[in-house]
């Protein structure tokens, strides 16, 4: 492609709403245009990269046994009611309706559909296993899109669905999957690492969150270097403080006046953060968003609540809990806004986080403003209605499996698999019959990847401050000549013959052929980030190129034939 007829505008400044690089470098490249908030269209550099990350997907799940298919992202809303998640899912989902007065969604994501599917086509053991999938534009309506294409309303995704006879084919189907998006990722150019997850909106019985470590990613991994322990900090077990053994004593109420925070609290008591009580005060809605009851949670004053592992106690979908307005609250339950503890509440729901019981004379709120009582014990003065781990796993903290200091790192998700078990077959009537014809539940697993967050994520995690580094298997095109002076005939001819001779030796070559000062055409090709740039000026006459790999600080000098020739051999070697 000559680049004197490509659609093509660079930006030289850093767009106003850019935050993180993945997103400024796109944007400034030209490989993607913005529509409106979370919303973004793909330029033509821009798509042939996605077009080659879906390339790679489709050759491994095609490897893999994965049969695509394609759905209408417009899904009836009668799928979503027979699952349950028609108002669980939340306000991400993008409600609509047709001139009929008929509900629809904009999905998200498709186990309804290929439930759908294959409760009306799989009847026979016979038929299964079996693995659809497609790739396609999903919708979320996100209250705060943001970083680009990583927190999208609008994005494009690669969803598959398994479908087996019991739990050991969904094992197998399970680990297939995980291996398939290893070798995908590997081959993306990403450094990924797998992790136990949450499984959120999607259920299920298990998940594992595929995870390119980047320190602006919006998820948060907890590891240990001693083990194997590795989790999402959503999912990540936090491991209990030990049991105390010294004696309980008497409970006494003490007047602490102004003392509304753990840490003022403690201060004004001399005591340590970790003897105290910290409480969270929520409330809790139905489907209807009426306030269905309130909830308060009770963790050691110098540990930070983990929401997602509260709201799985509680078993909710998450947007319908939110901090409660401590003045209503308090007359319903007699919690005090700063003051609030477990000894004397009452018509709400007491969730306490597992170490508390094994911990001893601690000091919480005493529902009384300026109050506080110290030596308070689990079992005796108080009791929770649920006691669960809901404490979030921090840095150093010791691993729930080994006990050796845990470490935390940032990442970016770029896949996630479930095992979805018969959640959505029971509840949707998708059964078969075995061979004493017998009628079970089809067991079910999916499979999801980011496509258009696994473009920002390579960028992401290749970059510097000139621009993109692709990696090869996903770049744009794999080299681009640079014409010095198109003025200059013989700089011409050469720039034209190489072309030539390099696209018939089948590579993917970008011709700077642009009446522009020779600068702009280096700094373009820095930023669009194409691997190899060979430069074609003044020593063309002794049949001289400048040949330079985008990944590397220095260039050569080197025979016209032998760029030609090192271009198709690491083209070869790396797409």
């Amino acid at each position: 492609m000559r680049l004197s007829s490509m659609h093509l505008k660079t930006l030289r400044e850093v767009p106003a709403e850019a935050e993180i690089p993945s997103h400024i470098l796109l944007l400034r490249a030209g490989m993607i245009r913005k529509l409106v908030s979370g919303v973004y269209g793909f330029m033509p550099l821009g798509w042939r990269t996605i077009r080659k990350i879906e390339d790679i997907i489709r050759q491994e799940m095609d490897d893999a046994g994965g049969q695509e298919i394609h759905m209408s992202a417009v899904q009836p809303a009668e799928l979503w009611q027979e699952s349950g998640r028609w108002f669980d899912y939340g306000p991400e989902l993008w409600r609509l309706k047709d001139r009929n007065g008929r509900d629809f969604c904009l999905g998200p994501t498709h186990e309804e559909i290929f439930t759908d599917i294959v409760r009306n086509d799989i009847s026979s053991y016979r038929q299964l296993p079996q693995n659809l999938y497609q790739i396609q534009t999903k919708y979320r309506d996100e209250a705060r899109p943001r970083f680009g294409l990583m927190r999208s309303r609008e994005f494009i995704m690669k969803d598959s669905y398994s479908f087996d006879r019991d739990q050991a084919g969904l094992d197998e189907s399970y680990d297939l999957m995980y291996k398939t998006y290893e070798k995908i990722f590997r081959r993306c150019g990403l450094d990924c690492r797998p992790v136990e997850a949450d499984t959120g909106a999607i259920g299920g019985s298990n998940s594992h969150e595929f995870t390119a470590l980047s320190e602006v990613g919006e998820s948060e991994i907890a590891y240990c270097e001693s083990c194997s322990m590795a989790a999402t900090t959503e999912r990540a077990e936090t491991a209990d403080a030990l049991p105390e053994n010294e004696d309980m004593l008497v409970m006494e109420e003490v007047c602490t006046p102004g003392t509304k925070t753990i840490e003022e609290v403690a201060d004004f008591l001399g005591i340590e953060k970790k003897k105290t009580i910290k409480a969270l005060l929520f409330t809790v809605y139905d489907n209807e968003g009426k306030e269905k009851e309130y909830a308060v949670a009770f963790i050691r004053g110098d540990r930070e609540l983990n929401m997602i592992k509260l709201i799985n106690a509680l078993d909710i979908p998450e947007h319908l809990i939110e901090f409660a307005d401590e003045e209503k609250m308090g007359h319903v339950t007699g919690c005090v806004g700063g003051f609030t503890g477990p000894t004397k509440l009452h018509d709400c729901r007491i969730i306490v986080d597992s170490e508390l019981p094994g911990l001893r004379n601690l000091c919480a709120g005493a529902c009384r403003k300026d109050h506080h009582l110290i030596n308070v014990n689990y079992g005796r003065d108080y009791e929770g209605d649920i006691v669960t781990d809901i404490k979030l796993i921090k840095e150093n903290d010791p691993c729930p499996v080994c006990g050796d200091p845990v470490r935390i790192v940032r990442g970016i998700e770029v896949g996630q698999v479930f095992k979805l078990g018969t959640k959505y077959s029971e509840r949707m009537g998708a059964f078969y019959k075995d061979e004493d014809m017998k009628s079970h539940p089809v067991v079910m697993g999916c499979y999801g990847i980011g496509v258009t967050r696994t473009m920002a994520a390579v960028v992401e995690q290749h970059h510097d401050r000139n621009g993109i580094i692709w990696p090869m298997s996903v770049a744009p095109y794999h080299a681009v000549i640079v014409v010095v002076r198109t003025e200059d005939s013989e700089q011409t001819a050469a720039g034209e013959k190489l072309y030539e001779q390099l696209c018939s030796r089948g590579i993917e070559v970008l011709l700077d052929d642009r009446k522009e000062r020779p600068g702009v055409k280096f700094k373009d090709a820095d930023l669009l980030g194409i691997p190899v740039r060979i430069t074609i000026g003044r020593r063309i006459k002794e049949g001289i190129v400048e040949y330079k790999l985008r990944r590397d600080p220095d260039n050569e000098e080197i025979n016209i034939e032998e760029a030609a020739d090192r271009t198709v051999s690491i083209v070869e070697k790396e797409k």
